[in-house]
């Protein structure tokens, strides 16, 4: 999923004038970013195929990371840990409730319209965030306001091929991006945290706060968090290892040498990866007016990461 992407928030202002030309990209690198949008596109195919509940699969993949990350969080940062001032505390708690709400929008939408339409809509994340910027008093380079129009027209687009099926895959795809702003706000509140804690404090207590906020709704709504078979739960630790684990730690691995540009636009391969994983596995093949609106809006996120690299941070 989407998916919603902490570790790839970096700095993307503008090179001066005077800084030498760019060294060639690192080969290893590149490799690491292939797994890692491998990684990521697995996610919704792999949702869309495990045989739970979309809300205790958001559950248990949030839980599952903090078992996995509270042990090493909790030896090598420690101190920072007991030492985070209220308020980036309260605002990394914050980033969690939006991240839990991305997680209960979008993977149910994936239940309910194809998992290339859902997959593109909640990557339009970058399109919310410029929206999200400009009402705070920030402007966005021309270039950002032309690929949103471009993607918002792909997103049309798309829409209309699913509510040329049904209702329901509308609403699927309304959900998907409600996710996506939900995506945005997390992304937000993430970037202002990191400025004084470490990702690996940030994710803890974000991933945390998920897991309970998440717990909370699927008590509250009566979803069962046991009883399924074991090829279930291995579904569920795939999930975990792959889009958490592989994509967003070898996202941030690689952003610094490869650049914020970069990596957060071969993270929009996602759509492409994740609907090419899921005509092969799930049979899932989109119709053909599909193709051009993905396109569209992959064109249009392209163009706003090429604008947004000459923006302030």
């Amino acid at each position: 999923m989407p998916a919603a992407r902490p570790d790839t928030a970096v700095s993307t202002a503008a090179p001066s004038p005077g800084a030498a030309a760019p060294h060639p990209l690192p080969k290893l690198d590149l490799v690491l970013l292939a797994v890692s949008i491998g990684g990521i596109s697995l996610s919704a195919p792999l949702i869309s195929a495990t045989a739970a509940p979309a809300l205790a699969i958001a559950l248990w993949r949030n839980a599952m990371s903090v078992g996995v990350l509270g042990p090493y969080a909790l030896l090598r940062h420690r101190a920072e840990l007991r030492g985070i001032g209220r308020r980036p505390l309260l605002l990394a708690m914050a980033a969690g409730a939006l991240l839990a709400a991305h997680f209960a929008l979008w993977m149910p939408s994936l239940r309910m319209t194809s998992v290339a339409s859902s997959t593109a809509l909640v990557t339009t994340t970058p399109l919310w965030t410029i929206l999200l910027l400009r009402l705070a008093g920030r402007r966005a380079p021309r270039l950002v306001w032309l690929g949103m129009a471009v993607a918002f027209a792909g997103v049309l687009v798309l829409t209309g091929v699913d509510l040329s099926l049904s209702p329901r895959a509308l609403l699927g795809d309304a959900l998907a991006l409600g996710a996506g702003l939900a995506a945005a706000g997390y992304v937000l509140l993430g970037a202002e945290v990191r400025r004084t804690v470490s990702t690996t404090a940030y994710t803890l207590v974000c991933y945390a706060t998920t897991s309970v906020v998440l717990l909370g709704v699927c008590l509250a709504a009566g979803v069962p968090l046991a009883g399924w078979p074991a090829g279930v739960w291995w579904q569920i630790a795939l999930l975990m290892v792959a889009a958490q684990l592989l994509g967003h730690s070898l996202s941030n691995r690689v952003v610094r040498s490869l650049g914020p540009s970069v990596t957060s636009t071969a993270i929009l391969l996602e759509t492409p990866g994740a609907a090419l994983i899921a005509a092969l596995w799930l049979g899932q093949w989109p119709p053909a007016a599909a193709y051009p609106a993905v396109a569209l809006i992959l064109l249009g996120l392209v163009l706003v990461a090429r604008g947004g690299r000459g923006a302030p941070a």
